[in-house]
């Protein structure tokens, strides 16, 4: 019997993909670079009851043939690979046997152009092209990811209905965490700011811990509570649920002892994705300041031997404010919910911009909640009320001026400027949480001292300004050297 679908790549986001087809029915073949990744798959299949997956190891002379000519048409293959060169060195491999309409799916973390090359090179061939972001590590792969594609609606028809079974399933609505978002390219975006997003929640529990830490001298057992608090209500997520289990975590090393979270080295990794984010929230011109902030804590967390000098010679207060626990404790998850929603407004105005300025259509924010409801990193219980937010006014502005989140946030405000305050005054590094305080405070003002910042653009570079009386553009000589040294420019402009 033919297989419905390919894998090529099975490190650990191919492998439990794979498996996770394979367990939803379908018929999946894999096949990868190295024969030992093929027979440890097929052999993990086995001990896990998947008898619906097959391993094709590649030949030497016709290359993946023989995985390609298995799968029935149109033939549909998922690459799993690292990003970049490897991606286009398996197109080429898998090009050289399949036919016109087949289809590739890159279900790799992608910057996004790359994509659209990819289809245009595949286009002349007629051979389809899918960029698919996934999400949800190891685990979401393997019992179900959110899914992110982008592409010709053409291309996805065929490949839906796998993607609707293998993909995370909300119980509360019977819907899978997968919708087509719009042209090549499209999925990536989304799956981009996701990953942007997910930089911005991480640094805002880290700031949260932090700050209970420090200036609440909380104990890992009033921590682990106050997480597991939370996650009991409107922060209910992923990464609060995992931060309550790391609180509890002692340390697992033979003759250590104490909390293991303290033995870790404070420099954050990344791969990029993060970087690109804030890379178009420049381009775009998109206000992306907490998913900025938290990139910069990632960058300054690397200089940790810096750090470690620095330290011997700034100092900090001396003092740290007293502070009520219980009272410190609700704030902190007061801020925190504020600043997350600032955060997702900023990653949801990033799309809305980028689907307007390359003319994907109507950015499909609703939906975009709507499949980071389960399965990928970012999953949380507030974004059913996103959803609800977009499908109720999918022309508003900002996440910010939904009634109900607005609502939320001016509730919220005392305890959010409360915990600023006593950070900045604690000298507590809080970037992404002053960064989202900021936002919602420039966002909510009618005037802002960019009045003076035009001034001094036309003062000295002559760039003109508008009035808020008056209309057209107005240019000032702001002094008498000015009107002398404009007149001088006149007459020699004249006599060119």
């Amino acid at each position: 019997m033919s297989n419905a679908i390919g894998v090529l790549g099975l490190s650990v986001m191919g492998q439990n993909l794979a498996l996770n087809i394979g367990s939803k029915g379908f018929n999946v073949a894999v096949s990868n670079r190295s024969p030992q990744r093929v027979d440890e798959t097929v052999a993990r299949a086995k001990a896990e009851d998947v008898p619906t997956l097959s391993g094709y190891k590649k030949d030497e002379t016709d290359g993946y043939k023989d995985f390609v000519m298995s799968l029935q048409k149109p033939r549909m293959v998922i690459i799993l690979v690292q990003a970049g060169k490897a991606v286009d060195a398996s197109i080429a491999d898998l090009k050289m046997h399949m036919e016109e309409g087949d289809i590739i799916i890159d279900g790799g973390n992608e910057w996004f152009p790359n994509q659209e090359r990819r289809y245009e090179e595949l286009k002349a061939s007629n051979i389809r092209f899918v960029g698919m972001g996934v999400s949800g590590g190891e685990e979401g792969a393997r019992n179900g990811p959110s899914l992110m594609p982008g592409c010709d609606k053409e291309a996805w028809e065929p490949i839906a209905p796998i993607a609707q079974k293998v993909a995370a399933q909300i119980k509360s609505d019977n819907s899978a965490c997968v919708c087509y978002l719009g042209p090549i390219g499209s999925g990536n975006y989304v799956k981009m700011v996701h990953n942007g997003i997910e930089y911005g929640d991480m640094q805002l529990i880290a700031e949260a811990y932090d700050i209970l830490r420090i200036a609440g001298k909380c104990s890992y057992d009033e921590l682990q509570k106050s997480f597991e608090d939370w996650n009991k209500g409107d922060l209910e997520s992923f990464l609060i649920e995992i931060t309550a289990v790391i609180m509890g975590k002692k340390d697992d090393q033979e003759g250590k002892d104490g909390y293991l979270v303290d033995k870790i080295l404070d420099k954050t990794g990344m791969k990029g994705t993060g970087r690109w984010t804030i890379q178009e929230a420049a381009e775009r011109s998109v206000n992306a300041c907490t998913l900025a902030a938290s990139l910069d804590m990632r960058y300054q967390s690397a200089r940790k031997d810096e750090r470690v000098e620095a330290a011997k010679v700034l100092k900090g207060p001396a003092e740290i404010p007293a502070v009520d626990k219980a009272q410190l404790i609700d704030d902190v998850g007061k801020a925190l919910y504020a600043s997350k929603v600032c955060s997702y407004a900023q990653g949801l105005c990033l799309i809305k911009s980028a689907y307007e300025q390359k003319g994907w259509g109507a950015a499909p924010l609703g939906d975009c909640a709507s499949i980071w409801r389960g399965g990928c990193i970012i999953r949380a219980q507030f974004l059913d009320r996103i959803k609800k937010a977009f499908d109720s006014n999918p022309s508003l502005a900002n996440l910010m001026v939904d009634p109900d989140f607005a609502a939320e946030l001016n509730s919220r405000q005392a305890a959010w400027r409360r915990v600023v305050t006593l950070a900045i005054a604690s000298g507590i590094t809080c970037p992404a949480m002053a960064a989202s305080l900021n936002y919602f405070d420039s966002y909510r003002r009618a005037t802002l001292p960019a009045n003076l910042t035009q001034a001094q653009r036309d003062f000295f570079g002559g760039h003109s300004y508008a009035r808020n009386d008056m209309e057209g553009n107005f240019h000032t000589q702001w002094t008498a050297a000015h009107a002398k040294m404009e007149d001088v420019s006149s007459r020699n402009a004249g006599n060119v």
